[in-house]
């Protein structure tokens, strides 16, 4: 794909899901999300950061009307890397991703505020120490 500079546009979708930002022309005539921009949902997930192959790739911020959101890299429109999930109780888990999963090691804090630490495999976290600070 031989790739032309880059363009900012303000596109809606056809069902009304906005995007504003940085975006490139593939040689067949193609727009393609490439660069920083935001994306609006209808539903009112907005997540705002880089983009490549229009897709959600590199660093960005998704959050969810509920008050959840992750903050972090991204790698093909999943969570991917070392970032923070915060969950709308509050609570919060920061460490690695993989494919949008808790995996490897991490910290997780409760609703009462401790903070436990440990490896995490999806939705298991087996051997998690309570983390003290003295």
């Amino acid at each position: 794909m031989s790739e032309a500079t880059t363009l900012k546009i303000l596109y809606i979708f056809p069902n009304r899901d906005q995007y504003e930002g940085e975006c490139c022309r593939t040689s067949d005539g193609v727009l393609l999300r490439k660069g920083s921009g935001r994306h609006t949902s209808v539903s009112g997930i907005i997540y705002t950061g880089e983009w490549d192959n229009d897709k959600m790739n590199g660093r960005g911020t998704l959050t969810h009307p509920s008050g959840a959101f992750y903050s972090g890299p991204f790698r093909d429109n999943m969570y991917h890397g070392k970032g923070t999930y915060r969950f709308p109780d509050g609570t919060e888990y920061t460490g690695t991703f993989n494919n949008n999963r808790f995996e490897g090691e991490g910290e997780f804090t409760d609703s009462q505020g401790l903070m436990w630490r440990g490896m995490f495999h999806n939705k298991a976290a087996l051997g998690l120490k309570l983390k003290v600070n003295v």
